[in-house]
């Protein structure tokens, strides 16, 4: 018997576009995914990304691409995590390299990249309303496109989510939404039954015959009724089988469990989707890291993942440090062992927070809530009424979606709430929907709120300290990756921070350069550099957002008169501001008074060092910016002009 042909490997360059896509016979259709996947993981190993997400969807994608007309038919992939596939598949195939890469494509959806993507996502649970969004809008314009949800089992548990779902099935719109379930398992039995049933129940003549039957009961005496009971015993005999009576109770056609990684299961069922009315609910069950043994293996250390060995899977250019959130994670755990009460809090992130160890340590004062933000917020409420104290483990971009909760449930009733905000600042590749610039803005502004940020680890753990033993809301904000490697205090009681009180690092009498969190370290630098230049800067780190220590600061100000603020945070609201508001409070008046942090603008992706170059948030624009404002407009100030005439006596 001859050996079969192995199939030919598909070119790089061979697809390019969905309309190239749809020339492919489906029997290579698979070769096409083999290749995706390739150039996913090749690239992903060098740029770190979403990796497990992305392969876990490569069929699915092609499946989408191939029935549905992109950009015609909206595609709208939630959070965005899995949209590697579809980014090469519709136009992005030269500059996929350049993923996540300053100047780069970023590695979430962006209207601004591509018609093809229909909505900019990055945080997850919107695409059924945004969806549903773009339904009613077709409707309006009596318009026939099709519109698609993408959404992961982890999503749809958000209730942004829910609450899409539960009007897009009132609302009866012609709307596809497809369930990308990766984490429950289907036998192969089960399997074949629904790929069988699915194939029967959106074919032609079945969605044809079924009408036929409803139209001839209500025609008969009593037939409403009739139908009814029709539709019932269709209804009850489809849940003994698979799992979607929640969802026809919700007014969707439900459809699978489908096998995610059978293109040719997929591409009949979209097909036939066409002879559906109303909104429909499509189950497909795929596999996170599929192709890519490593990720299948450990899905969540692939789900976002840095630069790897494409080969072993192995981590690449990490730095032996521990990171602020390994600080966290012990700190945790040891503060835990000490008072019963301190129970921790995450949304779908107990990895990247830092809370495994906790998990492992105190397993039943762990609660993981998933990817409900705001009902963690509130769950922690109901805890610290109750005597707790609860600690949750946020990143800060994900925060912001609590933003009501943390003041209606936290702060009106002064609970002592404690906030660790992971991933204050810059991020990096992520972009534009994860930058931590936010949150020194929307948490000072409460009320009852007071807000720390730490110069270095060792900070960190008395913060943390601090905080738990405050009695009262407390956020503590703190940057991803590795701060300047303090020692950790070890130990029962290694010492609190004085409440609302700073730090004066140097003295100076020129300019006052005062810093908060990871922009201290900046300010310490810059006051060195200065200093070589014959300029004296004072250097405070300011300890705490809210409240500020106007004991140590208002003398400064008095004293030096010019005063340079840096933040790692949104201009508009932050750090600077509150400085500038506390001088406003008790009627003092800087001579000179600069701020350095975020201009009025979301920060796109890039590495944190360059992203700080671009914003001027640097030691050096620190340094140009103390330059400025000692200069009068007419001559330096007395410093500079005495170590000039010490210069001149020492020629003549």
């Amino acid at each position: 018997m001859a050996d079969t042909p192995r199939l030919a490997p598909i070119q790089p360059a061979a697809i390019r576009s969905p309309a190239e896509l749809k020339k492919v016979p489906r029997d290579k259709l698979p070769g096409v995914a083999a290749e995706l996947r390739e150039t996913i993981v090749r690239n992903v190993a060098r740029t770190g990304g979403h990796l497990a997400s992305s392969l876990g969807v490569v069929e699915l994608t092609i499946a989408l691409h191939y029935v549905f007309d992109c950009p015609r038919d909206r595609i709208v992939w939630d959070v965005g995590h899995q949209s590697y596939a579809h980014k090469i598949l519709t136009g992005r195939r030269d500059v996929f390299p350049t993923l996540r890469t300053f100047g780069g494509i970023s590695g979430f959806p962006r209207i601004s990249e591509s018609p093809c993507d229909s909505f900019g996502t990055g945080h997850s649970g919107t695409s059924i309303s945004a969806a549903l969004g773009m339904a009613v809008a077709r409707d309006l314009r009596k318009e026939k496109n099709r519109v698609v949800a993408v959404i992961g089992d982890g999503s749809l548990c958000s209730g942004l989510a829910l609450e899409g779902l539960n009007q897009a099935g009132h609302q009866k719109r012609d709307l596809v939404v497809i369930l990308n379930d990766n984490e429950w398992s289907i036998s192969q039995n089960v399997g074949a039954l629904s790929a069988y049933l699915n194939r029967m129940m959106t074919g032609k003549l079945y969605t044809s015959f079924r009408r036929r039957v409803e139209t001839l009961l209500k025609s008969m005496p009593h037939g409403a009724f009739m139908a009814r009971i029709a539709r019932k015993s269709e209804e009850l005999t489809k849940g003994f089988i698979v799992p979607g009576l929640l969802f026809e109770e919700l007014g969707y056609t439900y459809i699978g469990p489908i096998p995610g990684h059978d293109i040719e299961a997929l591409i009949g069922t979209l097909q036939n989707l066409g002879n559906i009315e109303g909104p429909v609910l499509v189950h497909v069950v795929t596999s996170k890291g599929k192709g890519y043994a490593p990720a299948e293996a450990n899905p969540e250390y692939f789900h976002g993942v840095g630069a790897f060995d494409p080969e072993t899977g192995k981590g690449i250019g990490k730095g032996s440090a521990p990171s602020y959130t390994d600080v966290f994670s012990d700190a945790i755990v040891e503060l835990a062992r000490e008072n019963p009460k301190v129970v921790a809090i995450t949304a779908a992130m107990c990895g990247g927070t830092g809370l495994t160890k906790f998990r492992e340590t105190f397993p039943d004062r762990f609660f993981d809530v998933g990817i409900a933000e705001a009902h963690a917020v509130t769950f922690a409420a109901g805890l610290a009424r109750e005597g707790k104290i609860p600690v949750v483990a946020i990143y800060s971009t994900f925060l912001q979606r609590a933003f009501d909760q943390i003041i209606h449930d936290v702060c009106i009733q002064k609970l002592p709430v404690v906030f660790a905000v992971d991933r204050g600042g810059f991020v990096g590749a992520d972009g534009a929907t994860h930058q931590g610039l936010f949150d020194l803005s929307f948490l000072r502004q409460i009320p009852e709120m007071s807000l720390m940020a730490p110069r270095d680890e060792a900070e960190l753990v008395r913060m943390l300290r601090t905080a738990v033993a405050a009695g009262r809301p407390v956020a503590i904000r703190y940057p991803r990756g590795s701060g300047p490697e303090a020692a950790i205090p070890s130990g029962p009681g290694p010492g609190m921070v004085p409440w609302g009180k700073g730090e004066l690092l140097a003295e100076g009498k020129d300019v006052l350069l005062i810093g908060i969190g990871s922009a201290v370290a900046m300010c310490l630098d810059a006051a060195e550099k200065l200093r070589k230049q014959g300029v004296s800067a004072a250097v405070v780190d300011a300890r705490f957002v809210k409240p500020l220590d106007a004991d140590l600061l208002l003398p400064l100000v008095r004293r030096i008169g010019r005063v340079v603020t840096a933040e790692e945070n949104l201009l508009a609201g932050g750090f600077g501001s509150a400085v500038m508001e506390l001088l406003e409070e008790h009627d003092e008046h800087a001579q000179r008074f600069s701020r350095i942090g975020v201009h009025d603008r979301f920060v796109e992706h890039g590495a944190p060092a360059q992203l700080r170059e671009e914003c001027g948030l640097t030691s050096a624009h620190i340094v140009s910016e103390a330059l400025r404002i000692c200069h009068d407009g007419k001559s330096l100030f007395p410093s500079i002009l005495h170590g000039i005439r010490s210069r001149l006596d020492k020629i003549v």
